[in-house]
């Protein structure tokens, strides 16, 4: 087939707690990269899976109009105990062919799980090689691997796949920075049908067009992220600007009405009273009675209809804007002037490191913003756990004199069997629970969701009331070190815990793999991590 594609007809998603996820979607995916984006928690992963045929739809149908097949790759990489990198890639039935054939094997079924793979081992070989992964062999045990290189294995299957469509959940999770970039140039080399989940705008901005999957249901953008945000932007703009037309048409409407009752009671009083000083028969003032009665009740009904059309053109303009709450961060006391030193490193050298990056001596002052930057394994996180205290450096002192709040990937600060709201009354005494309760719903912690378990709630929001429980403490901290803060979080959630961060004046540390992501922070330098050591750089 020489122009393959997915089309969905009328799909929907019924939860089995008989919650509709999404429904009535129309769409099309052609040849085109795609981008599908939307917030947690609206179906984007569901959906992917009904495209990938490995879930059917409550109603509607998905036609997979293709010679080949689709391959989809989850965004938590699983590795049964005793998998090797063959399986993860998903090549391993097919070598395990090639094996037997050439022990002199002439079983039809070997010959047909081989197909015209006969060339997959040297594929798989030039394929870890070209991705820095050429240290492993096909038998490695993927119990060993990271969570990136089971990642860029599990990607080079997809690759090797030759699926009409590849579709892929989370792809850059997991993912440092140079792999990130390799990931683009990757998946720009694919030639045929691609679908890519994600929240990581520099790889958004690579996709020819973009999808969103929101409580409108499905939108297509002719463009990458960038035209998406801006059309978006301009989307939202003219929706709320028409919201408020109608509501404005309804007002004076409404203000028209009222004074065409008056002058309709104001004409029946004068009719009423030349009636009466006309002294005219009992019979006549009854029917004149009767007509207003009916002319009346005519205009009410004309402006009861009138009335319910108004309240429905607002209804649905009103339907047209998304509901993007807006999030607000309270003011965060801070002590201490630009050139106090909060914290300072003379020859730490940090364990579970190798290489150059393993010492480092650094100078922290009372208002800097570093972002963190390098490959995996060159002791990011390990940096920030010397700094906060956590591990003890192998050798060197590091010092620091200011309070400091270390947020890991996994939010351990954050007792999930706990509501957000139990534990911010722990770290903040002196407010009442009003005002609590107030500050967690300016994060878009609603009243719901601040007394269930926290590990109840998604991971944006768990982010939100972990970084509550620091920042609106008694005592807040004066350094803050945060290590992957926008793992997993939704567009919308990234760019509100950019807004966080920019209202927090503090020393701030970040580690992260996303370069927009860090370029919003307002930062003042970025400490990399370097082939000849730790280089800080001003910004």
């Amino acid at each position: 087939m020489t122009n393959p594609h997915l089309v969905l007809k009328n799909v929907s998603h019924v939860l089995s707690d008989g919650r509709t996820l999404f429904s009535g979607l129309h769409e099309q995916f052609d040849m085109r990269s795609t981008g599908l984006v939307g917030r947690n928690g609206v179906g984007k992963t569901l959906l992917a899976r009904i495209l990938a045929g490995l879930l059917q739809p409550t109603t509607g149908h998905c036609q997979c109009q293709c010679s080949g097949s689709v391959h989809y790759l989850a965004q938590q990489v699983v590795h049964p105990d005793g998998s090797t990198v063959a399986e993860l890639a998903g090549v391993k039935h097919t070598l395990d062919a090639l094996a037997r054939i050439g022990s002199g094997s002439t079983a039809p079924e070997d010959f047909d799980a081989v197909g015209d793979h006969w060339d997959i081992h040297q594929r798989l070989r030039y394929e870890l090689e070209r991705n820095n992964l050429s240290h492993l062999e096909t038998d490695t045990p993927a119990s060993i691997l990271s969570g990136g290189e089971a990642m860029r294995i599990s990607l080079i299957g997809a690759m090797l796949s030759d699926a009409d469509f590849l579709i892929l959940d989370e792809p850059s999770n997991h993912l440092d920075r140079p792999n990130r970039k390799a990931l683009i140039k990757q998946l720009q080399r694919w030639p045929r049908g691609l679908i890519v989940i994600s929240h990581d705008r520099q790889l958004l901005k690579s996709m020819e067009r973009i999808v969103e999957l929101s409580s409108l249901g499905l939108q297509s953008y002719g463009g990458n992220y960038s035209f998406y945000a801006e059309a978006k932007a301009h989307e939202r703009q003219n929706a709320l600007q028409n919201l408020s037309d109608r509501k404005l048409e309804r007002q004076r409407q409404e203000q028209a009405m009222r004074k065409q009752r008056v002058r309709q009671e104001q004409r029946q009083a004068r009719g009423n009273r030349r009636g009466k000083e006309a002294n005219q028969a009992k019979i006549l003032l009854d029917r004149q009675k009767e007509r207003s009665e009916t002319s009346s009740g005519a205009l009410r009904q004309k402006q009861a209809s009138n009335r319910a059309q108004l309240n429905q053109r607002v209804r649905e303009a009103s339907q047209q804007v998304e509901d993007e709450p807006q999030i607000t961060l309270h003011e965060i006391p801070t002590k201490q002037a630009a050139k106090r030193r909060v914290a300072e490193l003379n020859d730490v050298v940090l364990p579970y490191v190798s290489g150059a990056s393993q010492t480092i001596n650094l100078v922290l002052g009372g208002t800097q913003r570093i972002g963190v930057v390098g490959p995996n394994g060159c002791g990011k996180s390990t940096l920030l756990k010397v700094i906060s205290g956590l591990v003890s450096p192998l050798a060197g002192v590091s010092k620091v004199t200011s309070e400091s709040a270390y947020l890991d990937q996994r939010l351990e600060n954050l007792n999930p069997e706990s509501t957000v709201l139990e534990q911010l009354r722990l770290a903040n005494r002196t407010a009442d629970d009003g005002d609590l309760r107030m500050r967690l719903a300016q994060l878009g912690l609603d009243a719901q969701k601040v007394v269930i378990p926290s590990g109840s709630l998604s991971g944006g929001e768990r982010l939100k009331g972990a970084l509550a429980c620091i920042l609106y403490a008694d005592s807040p901290p004066q350094l803050l070190l945060l290590d992957e803060p926008n793992n997993h979080l939704d567009l919308p959630s990234v760019q509100a815990l950019e807004l966080m961060l920019r209202s927090y004046h503090g020393t701030l540390i970040v580690v992260s793999h996303d370069d927009t992501f860090l370029e919003n922070l307002e930062l003042t330098d970025r400490l990399l991590a370097t082939e000849n050591g730790w280089s800080l750089e001003p910004l």
